[in-house]
């Protein structure tokens, strides 16, 4: 695991010794201003809450903020200053982006027109845990009723039509679909929010805890989840998915056991994997690593999760925007994942399932960012109107009930914090008065644990905020444990940090110098497939599809891998179909030599004559072994559409010789095909779900090179291509 900075055995300190009641003190005003208080473990520890002043900027543009930080406005790097400490140097900026910036990639959404905030940091301080504490349990909350704006029953209507009409018809692997509550609060939102703040500092589990105030917007959550960091030249995600509901007398083995087992559970978090590591792909060369599972323990519910880690030399700006947003808020594939939440949510997400990040510079001017993904995190307006979105992670045999049971669970933790209750149910206990369930901010525990006998779980520091112990003993449970682990034996070793054996095909890269063009569908799989090539030895570059006619030349005497992609094979009306089509016709008709995966086998056997039909039920995340062409193979399957044949080989129009047919001896369905010059597999061989997906890519791309015809061509650029070139 990549390690996060921490407060010093004298920064602490110093910020204990300087941790001004003054500075709490004058939040609590009637108009204090800008401010942040962030408390943020993993890099300052768990006894410190940093204190952020500084003006608030509203920005269009992601790239906006490359110039905020070299405006001289904010304090330089380092711990957390003094109060009062006032640099006009280059620093650090605080912002938070809203969903909205997803149009910067031509994503679709809907467009609330909520501004990116920074705040360039011009005065940051350290105050201790328990001053914080003191001083906030002593304001006042609670006593409203909120209230979603779509009831139980509707959303879960939603859920089925998701379900119905996005899942079981290839748009997508997953989605999260969001409901909103809302409440009012009395008072000043500022002292509302630092109220709730005090109460989720008392809650386990958060990344972020947090309150931000830019004089007419307040922020306040409790963040299990961080998006994406870069410390020392190395970048950090952080998929979480899966949830365990803890009944209302606290968490059980049995009930953990059973979470830890679901497959559902288990589906959920693969996917979202395989999404963040296509993530990692844009900013990591040479890709990212697993490492975990881990268990994340809140105060209602308990998640799974994994660290992906990876060399990065991209700035903190171009990281951002290469990871809006994270699938575990959105669904996968991501482009086609923001249209679905277009269509089916009702209004602007507003800050839900953005990002609050921190840009800083390290003690050797290097670039750092911390961030974390906004949920769990209540947005409150100038009037005192509370705004809390929560969302369920939608798969194919999702229960629509049970998902909004989910949702409420999510939305439970902050509403308790700032006494609130859903309507219709209890008025909670006051939470200036409660005693907390668990004191102390929670933690991540890995398995395997460093100690089998300690029952108390410890942070990376070892110990809970100062005088506050917390145990978590489920967490460390050997069964706990051990389910854990038994977690990574099915996945792909060329993606886990700590492989159990080899991952590389025997003898030397087998495709050393080789030109492959990996032709993008709509779908960033092609950069994990890319990875996995270059790792082969391949001199490999990724085109998006309607500009790959032009570049097919380029890979004369090498390799084209047709990549997947959303949709319907069948449909002649999708341009993307269409052109996808045309680049595999053209490579048949001149015999080059090429892959193709999901999408593009699919095509390719529509183009060779194989019935193309929808699945009774969607292959939407799910690994199966098959025999492929007499060897056993654990694979990855996203797809609601397949190919159907009756015989293992058939004779294909256009196509010297036969071509070999790997199906379903039950149905037909197609899992892959071989022929002169080319190969293709259904499955996703570049998928942490694919066991062993690079030996199975390598094969796929020997294939297709050795038996390509000696008469094979270079494919001309298509002539759609020629026209928009």
């Amino acid at each position: 695991m990549v390690e996060q900075p921490t407060a010093s055995a004298e920064s602490a300190p110093a910020a204990r010794r300087s941790a001004p009641a003054p500075a709490l003190e004058r939040l609590l005003r009637p108009d204090p201003g800008p401010f942040a208080l962030l408390w943020r473990p993993a890099a300052h520890g768990r006894d410190v809450v940093e204190l952020l002043t500084g003006p608030v900027r509203e920005l269009g543009e992601l790239g906006e903020l490359r110039a905020v930080r070299d405006s001289g406005e904010a304090a330089g790097p380092g711990q957390p200053a003094r109060p009062g400490a006032l640099r006009r140097t280059s620093g650090a900026v605080l912002a938070l982006l809203p969903f909205r910036q997803v149009t910067e990639r031509g994503f679709a959404c809907h467009d609330g027109k909520e501004p990116l905030l920074a705040m360039p940091v011009a005065e940051r301080a350290g105050i201790p845990v328990a001053d914080v504490l003191a001083r906030l349990d002593r304001l006042p909350s609670g006593g409203a009723e909120a209230a979603f704006d779509l009831d139980d029953g509707a959303y879960a209507k939603c859920v089925r039509r998701v379900i119905d009409e996005e899942i079981a018809t290839g748009a997508g692997a997953n989605f999260v679909l969001a409901r909103t509550l809302s409440a009012q609060l009395p008072g000043r939102p500022h002292l509302s929010a630092l109220a709730v703040f005090g109460r989720l500092l008392r809650q386990p589990g958060a990344y972020w805890t947090f309150v931000v105030h830019t004089g007419d917007r307040t922020f306040v959550g409790a963040t299990p989840e961080r998006h994406v960091c870069l410390h020392a030249g190395r970048a950090v995600m952080n998929p979480v998915s899966g949830t365990y509901r803890h009944p209302s007398a606290g968490p059980q083995l049995s009930g953990l056991i059973g979470f830890l087992a679901d497959r559902k559970e288990t589906d959920e978090l693969s996917m979202v994997v395989d999404e963040e590591l296509k993530m990692m792909a844009a900013v990591c060369p040479d890709g990212a690593r697993l490492r975990g599972p881990y268990l994340k323990t809140m105060a209602r519910l308990s998640h799974t999760e994994y660290l992906l880690e990876g060399a990065s030399d991209r700035d903190p700006v171009d990281i951002l925007r290469a990871t809006m947003f994270a699938p575990t808020v959105t669904g996968s594939p991501l482009e086609n994942a923001c249209r679905v939440i277009a269509q089916h949510e009702h209004g602007s997400r507003g800050y839900y399932s953005g990002v609050a990040a921190l840009i800083d510079t390290d003690g050797r001017g290097r670039d750092t960012l911390d961030s974390a993904i906004l949920i769990r995190t209540a947005h409150i307006d100038p009037v005192g109107t509370l705004r809390l979105s929560v969302g369920a992670t939608l798969v194919r045999h999702s229960d629509p009930a049970s998902e909004a049971a989910e949702t409420r669970a999510k939305a439970a933790g902050l509403l308790d914090a700032a006494g609130l209750r859903l309507a219709g149910e209890p008025q909670p206990a006051d939470p200036a008065t409660a005693a907390p369930t668990t004191v102390g901010p929670g933690l991540a525990t890995p398995a395997p644990a460093a100690n089998e006998a300690d029952t108390a779980v410890r942070n990376e520091h070892g110990t809970a905020p100062r005088g506050r112990p917390y145990r978590e003993p489920l967490a460390a449970h050997p069964r706990v444990r051990a389910a854990l682990a038994r977690r990574n034996a099915p996945l792909a070793g060329f993606w886990l940090a700590d492989p159990p054996g080899p991952v590389l095909p025997p003898g030397g890269p087998p495709l050393r110098g080789t030109r492959v063009l990996v032709v993008d569908a709509e779908d960033t799989f092609t950069g994990m497939l890319a990875i996995q090539l270059r790792a082969l030895g391949a001199h490999t570059i990724v085109v998006p599809h309607h500009r790959a006619g032009r570049h097919l030349a380029e890979a004369a005497g090498g390799l084209v891998v047709i990549g997947p992609g959303p949709g319907d094979p069948r449909d002649r009306t999708d341009p993307r179909i269409r052109t996808v089509r045309a680049v595999v016709a053209r490579l048949l008709a001149h015999r080059a030599a090429f892959v193709a995966v999901c999408l593009g086998h699919q095509i390719l056997a529509g183009e060779l004559g194989l019935a193309l039909r929808a699945r009774p039920v969607p292959h939407q995340g799910i690994q199966r072994e098959i025999d492929l062409f007499g060897r056993r193979a654990h694979v990855g399957f996203y797809n609601s559409f397949a190919a159907y044949a009756t015989s293992p080989r058939v004779r294909c129009p256009g196509v010297a010789g036969e071509v070999l047919v790997c199906r379903d001896a039950a149905d037909g369905e197609v899992h892959a095909l071989r022929g002169p010059g080319f190969a293709s597999a259904q499955f996703h061989p570049e998928s942490v779900l694919s066991r062993d997906g690079i030996g199975l890519l390598a094969d796929l791309a020997r294939t297709a090179l050795t038996s390509r015809p000696a008469t094979a061509a270079v494919p001309a650029a298509l002539d759609h291509d020629r026209r928009s070139a």
